[in-house]
């Protein structure tokens, strides 16, 4: 039933509750609900106890909101007000959809009310309703024609929606009304015409583009846009000789830049190597300092003169003591007969620097000073260390080393080389010794706890981040809070490695919330940018949102809980007490005594480490109240905690790792690991036709994965174990699998991917644990397809190789002690200082437990070596 109309006394004290509520001032204003509510006449006014909930949400206490919002609704479901603050509130919690609904109905009674109107755009925008975006803005144009946030807002919703001719025509009619005069520069009025120019770009519009740029061009503040757009258009235009003129202007402005090169030459077009060389030479007279111009032509010269600019190009650089010398040339490192080159060139200037101080031993002239020596040896130890002969790298950076004791560089490269080689506790070791140097570069100290991580040794990396972070907080809450992922990733691995599931998971679901909190904060953009004019970045924004997801820091945090739960699930965790108990049994008397020894010392030890961060716990609470007190008072109450005990134990582990998979799917399709982790997840929920959706899309991408070879052979043994299934589901199974095996059986299909990889460890590896799976009884001749080592195999390195001992230790061939022992042997003749292949030392109780607890990782081997 509607509401009683409130007399002027109460309806002056509604406006200063909704005055409250804009203030910020939620006690105050929950007095003023209850003078007005305290009047039994108007006890169930409906509108003063949704605000009344609207406060209480403010202050956290969400159920009592609810319930008060509910009732207001319920008493006066005619009223904008009620719906409106419904709307809000169910905002608050994230329920954008519902909010709309409840925005909607408001709309319905009141459908000319501006806040509302503006409320609605703003999660219509953020959940990218456009055609309703749309909609609302001519809404709010037809209500305010003079704000120019109408125009703008009406425009942008026409631009998203690639109505690119419409927003043009709305863009020009508000550009009209702007009163600014032709010579005098103002940044929004600037920003609009540039704004403008991308819609027109956008269009495909190029002429109207240049003319544009050249009619405003006095009025634009960001002169350099201004120049590249004329040479991108011109180009487009097929102008070469102006675009030729306008890059030669843009590179005597900044010669670094590598897109004026590549536009110049597009705009020339040199029809041979010698023109093509003459533009940079010229570039070179003028800006002699500049590397570009003497860097780029390396990429597309051979022979005689690639031996001849590079040996100029080094030099320079060498005595000069350029430290990301080998980084500009990494690129270069494709071309085997260009890495010849300089490797020639460079070990010959360490040759002839060692004993006459010159770059050759022909030359007569000034002599190097000795730091030149140093950077050839540094240099050196890079390349060498790329082309995976760690030994003379390291025989490098140690000469480096003990010439020059006190320079970080080297230390950090010798940790890397460590690294490549698979030994990461030395990395660790090393790359602490180099932060040790200057403990004030926060860089180098991100980099030791970064190897630390690496390592597994968690709480070192927490101590040496602390250095960095906020006295009063522990490390790991300040990362969290400052949103650090590239330490929460690492933190996952580390703990994905050491076996603590709970904390792997907890690191995950901390960097999905970073992204769903970057997700969210669009909201303060929405509004900010056109009341600002800064459109071009505004809808830069909303289209990095759309793939926000796509960022390498979600798609590990996302493989890891996807790999961890679906560990959960083939190995739940029990309960440790029973655990025990089973395992005591089998204990003779003075190992059950040393069990339960241990196991006391470990409970102490935990007991400790537990009071000792309950008091850290209280204290931090009592620092952060008042400043909670303060700040937080309008927050929608605290969020879920993550505990790991929970997380590692909950009920549906393969529903867990969906929520994971699915932003996956949308956005990073075109990752082959995507689409079998998919797998992975539905072949254990036995969905036949989606585990079918999967491997199609994986086979598209690459027929030849190892991976996916896994996978087609285990789904092709689960289709024909599974008699019983739908007679429309068999019959599209048969016909999808017939276009992939080609009537060949799983043991000739397997025996052919063998034959066609025979110098791949990964699929040979691939291939010889399918050869297991199919028919136990050739265990031997499996492990001896997967143990080849011999010359032919092109990928023998630390990644592939350990990632063959540990199939041999994880049961995929069965039980194989001896030949493992033998293969960890055969690999520490090929890289000896690789710790996973070390022999055993007396601390250890097998290889086995060597391998389980080293650092090697192989998705941060595989970009490195």
């Amino acid at each position: 039933m509607p509401s009683v109309p409130l007399p002027p006394k109460e309806s002056n004290l509604f406006k200063r509750i909704l005055k409250c509520y804009e203030q910020k001032q939620y006690k105050n204003g929950l007095k003023f609900c209850k003078m007005i509510l305290s009047n039994p006449k108007f006890a169930e006014h409906g509108e003063t106890l949704a605000m009344k909930g609207l406060t209480l949400n403010c202050l956290g206490k969400k159920e009592e909101a609810y319930e008060f919002v509910r009732k207001g609704l319920r008493n006066d479901v005619k009223s904008h007000v009620c719906w409106h603050v419904y709307g809000l509130l169910q905002r608050s919690d994230k329920k954008y959809d519902e909010a709309i609904k409840c925005y909607r109905n408001a709309l319905k009674l009141d459908k000319d009310n501006l806040q509302i109107l503006r409320d609605l755009s703003l999660l219509q925008i953020q959940m990218r309703d456009l055609e309703g975006y749309r909609e609302t803005r001519y809404q709010l144009l037809q209500l305010r024609p003079t704000q120019r946030a109408s125009w703008i807002g009406y425009a942008i919703a026409y631009h998203l929606l690639k109505d690119y001719d419409m927003a043009l025509k709305l863009l020009e009619e508000f550009r009209k009304t702007q009163q600014v005069p032709p010579n005098k520069i103002d940044y929004e009025y600037s920003e609009l015409i540039l704004y403008q120019n991308q819609v027109m770009r956008e269009a495909d519009l190029f002429q109207e583009s240049l003319e544009h740029i050249e009619t405003y061009e006095k009025q634009i503040c960001d002169k350099l846009i201004v120049e590249e757009i004329k040479g991108e258009m011109l180009l487009k235009l097929g102008r070469l000789k102006e675009a030729g003129e306008v890059y030669k202007e843009l590179i005597e402005r900044n010669a670094e830049n590598w897109y004026y090169y590549e536009g110049l030459e597009k705009a020339l077009q040199p029809s041979t190597l010698e023109e093509r060389l003459q533009i940079y030479e010229e570039v070179s007279k003028r800006h002699p300092r500049a590397v570009s111009p003497r860097r780029l032509p390396l990429n597309f010269v051979s022979g005689e003169k690639f031996r001849e600019l590079t040996d100029k190009f080094l030099r320079v650089n060498f005595s000069k003591g350029c430290p990301p010398l080998f980084t500009t040339l990494k690129s270069l490192y494709y071309n085997p007969e260009k890495v010849s080159t300089i490797q020639e060139l460079v070990t010959g200037y360490e040759a002839s620097l060692k004993t006459c101080d010159l770059f050759s031993t022909c030359e007569n002239g000034e002599k190097e000073p000795p730091t030149t020596l140093l950077w050839v040896r540094y240099f050196l130890a890079q390349h060498f260390d790329k082309l995976g002969q760690c030994s003379l790298a390291l025989d490098y950076i140690n000469a480096a080393i003990a010439s020059t004791p006190t320079l970080i560089e080297l230390f950090y490269l010798k940790a890397k080389i460590y690294k490549h080689v698979g030994n990461i506790k030395e990395a660790a070791k090393w790359m602490d010794e180099a932060q040790s140097l200057d403990t004030a570069d926060r860089f180098i100290n991100s980099k030791c706890a970064k190897y630390m991580l690496r390592a597994n040794m968690v709480k070192d990396a927490e101590e040496m981040c602390s250095k960095f972070t906020r006295e009063g907080t522990s490390a790991m809450e300040n990362l969290n809070e400052m949103q650090c992922m590239w330490f929460q990733t690492e933190c996952a691995a580390a703990y994905q490695r050491l076996g603590k599931y709970g904390d792997a998971l907890k690191k995950c679901h901390e960097v999905e919330r970073h992204f769903f909190e970057i997700t969210d904060d669009q909201f303060d953009f929405h509004t900010y940018c056109m009341r600002k004019m800064t459109l071009r970045a505004y809808v830069d924004l909303l289209r990095l949102e759309d793939v926000l997801r796509k960022h390498a820091f979600y798609f590990k945090a996302a493989r890891s809980a996807i790999k961890i739960y679906l560990k959960l699930h083939d190995n739940p965790l029990t309960n440790e007490s029973k655990e025990q108990e089973v395992n005591s049994e089998n204990l003779s008397a003075k190992e059950l005594k040393k069990m339960l020894s241990k196991q006391r010392r470990a409970q102490k030890k935990a007991k400790l480490e537990e009071e000792r961060k309950h008091a850290e716990r209280e204290r931090q609470q009592k620092n952060q109240k008042k400043k909670r007190d303060e700040e937080e008072e309008e927050t929608s109450g605290p969020r879920e905690e993550l505990v790991p005990e929970k997380l590692e134990r909950v009920e549906n582990p393969l529903e867990e790792a969906i929520k994971f998979l699915i932003p996956l799917k949308n956005l990073i399709g075109d990752d082959i690991e995507t689409h079998l982790l998919a797998f992975e997840i539905y072949f254990r929920k036995g969905k036949f036709l989606l585990m079918l959706q999967s491997v199609k899309r994986a086979f598209a991408i690459n027929s030849n994965n190892p991976w996916l070879h896994e996978c087609l052979i285990k789904f092709s043994k689960a289709v024909s174990d599974h008699s019983n299934l739908p007679e429309i589901v068999s019959k599209v199974l048969t016909q999808e699998m017939q276009k992939i095996f080609i009537n060949k059986n799983l043991e000739s299909f397997n025996e052919e991917f063998l034959k066609h990889n025979a110098t791949s460890i990964q699929h040979q590896l691939s291939g010889a644990k399918m050869m297991y799976f199919l028919d136990k009884s050739r265990q031997e001749k499996a492990i001896a397809v997967a143990t080849r080592l011999d010359k032919n195999m092109r990928d023998k390195n630390v990644k592939t190789l350990t990632k063959v001992f540990e199939a041999l230790l994880d049961g995929s061939f069965g039980s194989c002690h001896a030949q493992c022992e033998e293969y960890q042997a055969a690999c520490h003749k090929l890289f000896p200082f690789t710790s996973a292949f070390m022999p055993a030392t007396n601390d250890d109780n097998s290889s086995i437990a060597s391998v389980n607890h080293t650092a090697i990782n192989h998705d941060l081997l595989s970009n490195e070596i």
